[in-house]
Parts: structure tokens; C-alpha cells; sequence
């Protein structure tokens, strides 16, 4: 009877440990969370008519832009290239022929002090039948608003600002996502890429009860059901990098945040420009307002410029300059 108590006492011990280590490394997060946004400064004020304009631009006037709409992805590249140079920068472009088109990933490179690299991406293209303004219309926004106001500096790392072509489907996790074109050819040269960020849907918020859903019910156990929040998002291979990146978000105290370092696996958890980091053994992450998990207008026609909240989009974006300039700069 002894040994069998022993026996049950140490399985109770182990699966003690590992929901300890579960927390520890997957759900506790630093930094202090704030529970409601803050009213916006007045460079944040500029700011979001800046995010606006973009959107606008991309999703209004531009509109559907993929393979099958290859004009109108044509002009979102000019479009993000144009940026970059009105800003001061030299941009890029990274080519590769999908279907017999020619494809584009655009760069705009900030040179740092050292070797060491900061990406910060987002993909430009939309799913067929959507004109894409939270996907990802606002990601390219906050991208392009991003750039502009690193322009100028001389980071201590080398600061990368990247719009990929075809993330959406079909080319999702394929060899013609242009992410995965880009990440690759970055280990072919061994370029030393230290943290790379996704800006994915990041524009949608809800103070609604219930509005926010997780792919996991386990999740949703330990995270919020009101889509109050901006999400950051890592493997746990990334974790690390997420957990420094969401401290510096939270220091300002201007948004309700998240972070989660999950497995892959789970839905949702690669579904952005990241994944093809973790593929090349990069350290990746996304932001995200979570798409599909709050967010009703996700892949549809209705997802429009109306449906964003840029006061909030404006407070993401000034948020993601603090955590870009500690990466950037840190030794």
C-alpha cells in the first residue's frame, strides 16, 4: 500500500512540475498590463490619420490585390515602394516569378553599427474576394508608418522593413509565399537575422463581452474573452523574443496586451509571414489582433476600411516603434 501512495505521490509531483513549467514558460508573461487604452497623444494623433491614409489607399482605392487581381498587387507594390522613398529610404526589390508573374518582396534597409538584423514584415496581399484592410492592409500601414520613423537613424543592429507578396492562399506555407522566397535567400547568404516581427491584423478591437475566441479551449482558460487586446504570438522556440518584445510594449502602459509562446502546432500560431522565419531556424514572432478569432469580416468582402479602429491601431503602432527601437539598439 506504501509504494503504491509513493507511486501516486510522485505523479502528483511530476504533473505538478510541468504545469508549473507550462506557466513558466508559455502563459506567464512581463511587464504590467494595463486594462484600457490611453487617450492618444498628439504624434499618436498624426499618426493615426497617417494609418488611415494607408489603408485607405490599399483597401479603398487599390482594393483586391493577388495573383488574380495582378494589376491591382502590382499598384500596392508601387504603392509601398513610393513610401519608402518619400521617407528617405532606398527600397528593394526581391523578385520571384509565381505562375509565370513576377512577384515582388519589398525592402527598405535601415544599416546598422553591426551584422546583427531586425526584421520587421508584413505581407501586402489579399485573399481572393477581399479587399484586405485589416488583412493586411493594416499591417502594411503600421509597416510603412514604422519606417518612416526609423528613417534617419543609425540603429546599432540593421533594421530591415519588408511588405511580402502571396501569404494568402493558395500560396500559404508554400514555396511561392513570398516570405518564405525571402527567408530563404536570407540563409543562403547567412545573413544574421536576431528577431524577426510580423505585423498581422493588428486593427480590430471589440469591448463587447464574449467577443474574443481561442483555437484551444485550454487557451481560453488563461487568456481574456473580451477582444480588448493586441496578441503577441511565438513558438516556443521564439519565446524568448516574445517575452522581451511585450515587456517593452507594456512599459508605455498604452494598450491591453497578451502573449502566448505555444507550440506550433496550434491553430493560428504560425499562421503569418513568421512561420517562414521558423523555418530557417530564425527567431520570429506576430502581432496580432488574432484575424478569425474575433474578428467576423476575416477573408470576407465586408472587410473594409469602416470595420478598423484606429485609435487603437495608432496606440499598436506607437507601441511596436518602442519595442523596434530596444531591439534595434540593445547591445
Amino acid at each position: 500500500m506504501q509504494r503504491i501512495l509513493y507511486s501516486v505521490l510522485r505523479v502528483i509531483i511530476a504533473l505538478a512540475a510541468i504545469t508549473c513549467l507550462t506557466w513558466w514558460s508559455i502563459i506567464r508573461m512581463p511587464g504590467k498590463n494595463v486594462s484600457r487604452p490611453a487617450a492618444l497623444s498628439s504624434d499618436e494623433l498624426t499618426l493615426r490619420e497617417e494609418l488611415r491614409s494607408h489603408v485607405k489607399k490599399l483597401a479603398g482605392d487599390i482594393g483586391e490585390r493577388n495573383l488574380r487581381r495582378y494589376s491591382a498587387l502590382a499598384q500596392a507594390a508601387d504603392y509601398i515602394e513610393k513610401c519608402f522613398m518619400d521617407a528617405g529610404l532606398e527600397s528593394r526589390r526581391e523578385t520571384f516569378e509565381t505562375r509565370d508573374r513576377a512577384c515582388h518582396n519589398i525592402e527598405a534597409e535601415i544599416h546598422g553599427r553591426t551584422n546583427e538584423i531586425v526584421v520587421v514584415g508584413a505581407h501586402y496581399d489579399s485573399v481572393e474576394g477581399a479587399p484586405g484592410a485589416n488583412d493586411n492592409a493594416s499591417g502594411v500601414a503600421g509597416l510603412l508608418a514604422l519606417a518612416r520613423r526609423f528613417a534617419g537613424q543609425q540603429p546599432t543592429k540593421t533594421l530591415r522593413f519588408v511588405a511580402f507578396a502571396n501569404e494568402e492562399p493558395p500560396f500559404f506555407q508554400t514555396s511561392h509565399m513570398g516570405s518564405l522566397v525571402y527567408a530563404g535567400r536570407c540563409k543562403e547568404r547567412g545573413d544574421r537575422i536576431v528577431a524577426m516581427i510580423s505585423l498581422e491584423t493588428i486593427a480590430y478591437f471589440s469591448d463587447q463581452p464574449n467577443s474574443q475566441v481561442y483555437p484551444s479551449s485550454g487557451l481560453g482558460a488563461f487568456y481574456p474573452k473580451t477582444a480588448n487586446f493586441i496578441g503577441f504570438v511565438a513558438n516556443l522556440g521564439s519565446r524568448r523574443l516574445l517575452k522581451r518584445a511585450l515587456a517593452t510594449f507594456r512599459q508605455a502602459g498604452k494598450l491591453p496586451s497578451e502573449g502566448a509562446a505555444v507550440p506550433s502546432f496550434i491553430p493560428g500560431v504560425g499562421w503569418s509571414d513568421h512561420w517562414s522565419f521558423w523555418q530557417h531556424d530564425y527567431p520570429a514572432m506576430m502581432v496580432t489582433d488574432t484575424a478569425l478569432f474575433r474578428y467576423n469580416h476575416y477573408h470576407r468582402a465586408t472587410d473594409t476600411p469602416d470595420k478598423l479602429d484606429y485609435d487603437r491601431f495608432a496606440l499598436v503602432v506607437s507601441g511596436m516603434q518602442n519595442v523596434i527601437n530596444e531591439l534595434a539598439n540593445s547591445r
